[in-house]
């Protein structure tokens, strides 16, 4: 591709020029078939077929050289990826040549750590390569979310990364473009080398011109800025790249240009990793700097080389430092001995996990349908009291991966686990169900299920039940009926509720609407749904914690959709969940509240949610020890929800345990559960124990992660006051006020920032503002670490007084 600016001639797939640093963008006078234009203008939507071969499941990204889809190959009945190429890529002969050696080559390795690719056709007029799909997440996505990894988890990615690259370089194969947006982590935490996109077996001459910089400059060698033929050595430069941004956080070299960036690389020496990561043992740091020398000649020779001295730092690490994967035993193995041992002590109070239902339709399009299915399964479950039951969060956190048995059963804690199958077509309506044993993966029961659509309760009531007898579970007359409540008989209606739940399980304000909508839907269809009306509640009380709407728009309308609820089915535990947080947020009805949430927990002993909201009450009212021990039994029944771990990590910092804290949300955060918030809170513990720096820094990659809430922008405001740095804060007052012309700010946050400034007039103005508007953070007042500056003044008491903490 020539550039525009200077008339260079690039690889067809660049985005910056070599020579100039020009970005650069497509001509447009691509050549294109009929068939071609036809094909790329139809969109690849979500259940549509390819080639009446491929069915479109999802789409996983884009890049210059195209888009690729998660498809399932009807052929072979196996899920793949498929890479389609653009037209001005494919338009390129000495592309597609390049392409088709690519493809002799990388057939050449066959490695657990090399994704395999499988063919380069053509249809319709235009290209694409198919190859394996790998579910997870890739290495840049890994590090932006997490920050700096461990030393050990750096080290276990980087050597299976050697082991592939040996492989290929044994085959005569360098990649040519390593990077960790081509290093997929799955979801056993194994690395994948994606993408030998630009692989040239060293073999075949005169397929790459040379003069040319082929690589992303990031991550380039010094040889490839330069247009030289790069070899193995090339690959172990850009591990080393990689290397360092697992550790540091951040690439050793930024510029303003792609050419700036890469003419560092060719003359710049890289900061000594230890200056931005203090934990990094010295031989580490001289091993990455090692990998990055100018010089081929000076860096490791081989892959192999550098996979002996990983091995070698690894092996003098303390064990507690070491990475350790929880690996699936073999048969019959002392290890699986252990954890029989351990499952039977699981086995004095019986446990299961409802895992989503797949969607076996031929247009992929009832994933709403059958997750609500197993969702029932569950909601109807958690009222049996001596049956621990793992709620939706954790148990759907497997949709999707190949995940063994073994392994879910001891992330989860449980002994049994239910899985299904659904294909609904027209009226009729298929169901597969299994009970399978974790500690072996036997299968205690199945059963398949084919009637009529309007049966669906039926269904769902016969499994429960031959699932309770299986397991041998005695169920009261209490219990009994709450594990068989049904919904309305119209089909519709329930098809309604459970699109409702679909979106409402989504927690993201733009759906969050369409939940409602689906609900409204649902009642106006049967008016008396009582589980709908629930679903309304639970709908706009989130609308009003997350500030998708002001708390008067949100909670008036929540507390009438869940009294109706209550009205019609008293033992529905999540209208009175719903009721209880609108008393506590909103009404700041103490006895209300604990009344409301005690009921839900009676109603649903394994209800993780009620344990939270009845954890949040006690916090909010002083009772921290009581709080911590209510939300560990919630995350006990929820182990992998960063929404309750993160409730249980503030509530140990209030109870002034910050090493505790601390612990608890790095926990979270290493076992995959990324979330905005999670970074807040991390940076908010490090700021209460006047570790500025670092906890700026967490409280920013938040910000970043979030698309800049205004909650977590309130803290890095405090974060900025206590610290001192009030140019900083003024310019987040600056932002904050601007916002509230355009969207709802809470009055809190303002206080919150004043706080930390020490200006306690213009705090409490804020305060009352707040307590007018009935902001929901005041329900926090007599706990928030932010508001610690104002607690000596008589104004606090008075407040505390109004809302009848006192």
């Amino acid at each position: 591709m020539n550039c525009p600016q200077c008339a260079f001639e690039n690889p067809i797939d660049s985005r910056y020029c070599s020579r100039c640093g020009n970005k650069i963008s497509p001509s447009g006078k691509i050549a294109f078939t009929r068939e071609a234009l036809q094909a790329l203008t139809k969109e690849f939507k979500i259940g549509s077929i390819f080639l009446g071969r491929y069915l479109i499941i999802e789409e996983l990204g884009k890049g210059g050289m195209g888009s690729v889809y998660k498809v399932l190959d009807k052929e072979v009945d196996e899920k793949i990826a498929l890479k389609l190429l653009n037209p001005e890529v494919a338009s390129n002969e000495k592309t597609i040549m390049r392409f088709r050696n690519e493809l002799k080559t990388a057939r050449k390795i066959s490695h657990k750590n090399v994704c395999r690719i499988y063919d380069l056709s053509k249809g319709q007029g235009i290209y694409y390569i198919t190859m394996e799909y790998v579910s997870g997440d890739d290495l840049k996505r890994v590090v932006r979310m997490m920050g700096q990894l461990s030393i050990g988890k750096a080290l276990f990615i980087a050597k299976q990364i050697c082991e592939g690259l040996i492989q290929a370089h044994k085959n005569g194969i360098v990649h040519r473009d390593l990077k960790p947006q081509n290093i997929m982590l799955d979801r056993e935490g194994n690395a994948r080398i994606m993408d030998f996109g630009i692989a040239c077996s060293l073999e075949t001459k005169g397929v790459t011109d040379t003069g040319m910089m082929i690589g992303t400059p990031e991550y380039m060698s010094p040889e490839q800025v330069e247009g030289k033929e790069a070899d193995y050595r090339s690959d172990i430069y850009s591990l080393g790249v990689i290397l360092y941004e697992m550790v540091t956080g951040r690439i050793p070299f930024e510029g303003e240009t792609a050419l700036s960036i890469a003419l560092k690389h060719k003359n710049e020496t890289p900061r000594d990793p230890k200056e931005f990561n203090n934990k990094i043992p010295e031989d580490f740091s001289q091993m990455i700097l090692k990998c990055m020398e100018k010089a081929a000649e000076s860096r490791y020779q081989t892959a192999k080389e550098f996979l002996s001295e990983l091995n070698r730092i690894e092996k003098n690490m303390p064990t507690s430092e070491r990475f350790m994967p929880i690996e699936e035993p073999e048969m019959g193995t002392f290890e699986e001995e252990e954890e029989e041992e351990e499952l039977e002590e699981i086995e004095l109070k019986k446990s299961i996990a409802v895992l989503p239902f797949a969607d076996l339709s031929l247009e992929k399009d009832q994933e709403y349908f059958c997750d609500g299915l197993a969702e029932d399964m569950i909601n109807a479950l958690i009222g049996i009291e001596k049956f621990r039951v793992v709620a939706r969060n954790s148990s759907f956190s497997f949709k999707g991966g190949d995940v063994k048995t073994r392994k879910i059963g001891r992330t989860l804690y449980v002994e049994t686990l239910l899985d299904g199958r659904v294909r609904k077509a027209d009226s009729k309506l298929h169901i597969t169900a299994q009970l399978i044993k974790v500690s072996d993966g036997s299968n205690l029961w199945s059963k398949k299920y084919e009637r009529e659509l309007s049966d669906v309760s039926a269904i769902q009531d016969e499994i429960l039940l031959e699932i309770m007898e299986k397991l041998e579970v005695k169920l009261n007359e209490k219990e009994k009926k709450l594990l068989l409540k049904h919904h309305p008989e119209d089909v519709e209606a329930y098809d309604l509720y459970l699109s409702g739940r679909n979106f409402l399980n989504k927690e993201i304000g733009n759906v969050m609407e369409k939940a409602l909508m689906y609900f409204k839907a649902a009642i106006k269809r049967v008016p008396d749904y009582a589980q709908a009306y629930a679903g309304l509640a639970l709908s706009y009380v989130r609308q009003g914690l997350w500030d998708y709407i002001p708390p008067k728009d949100a909670y008036p309308k929540a507390k009438k959709a869940a009294k109706k609820a209550i009205e019609i089915d008293e033992t529905l535990a999540e209208a009175h969940f719903s009721l209880g947080l609108v008393k506590m947020l909103y009404d700041w009805d103490w006895e209300g509240a604990e009344k409301e949430l005690n009921q839900a927990i009676e109603l649903c002993p394994n209800y993780a949610d009620a344990y939270d909201g009845y954890a949040g009450y006690l916090s909010a009212t002083g009772k921290l020890n009581e709080a911590i021990a209510e939300a560990e039994k919630a995350v006990d029944l929820d182990p992998l929800s960063w929404y309750l771990n993160a409730n249980l990590g503030m509530y140990l910092l209030r109870a002034n345990r910050l090493k505790d804290s601390k612990e608890r949300f790095r926990k979270v955060l290493d076992i995959g559960s990324i979330h905005p918030h999670m970074h807040r809170m991390m940076g908010q513990v490090y700021l209460l124990d006047s570790k500025y720096d670092v906890g700026l820094a967490e409280v920013k990659k938040a910000l970043d992660m979030s698309g800049n809430n205004p909650m977590i922008l309130a803290v890095l405001g405090w974060g900025y006051a206590v610290a001192g740095r009030r140019a900083e804060v003024q310019k987040v007052l600056e932002e904050l006020k601007k916002r509230s012309e355009r969207e709802y700010i809470r009055p809190f946050y303002f206080a919150q920032i004043y706080s930390g400034l020490g200006e306690k007039d213009l705090a409490f103005k804020w305060l009352v503002k707040a307590y007018e508007q009935s902001d929901i953070s005041l329900a926090t007042i007599l706990v928030d670490e932010t508001l610690n500056n104002l607690r000596s003044d008589s104004r606090f008491n008075l407040i505390l007084q109004k809302m009848k903490l006192v």
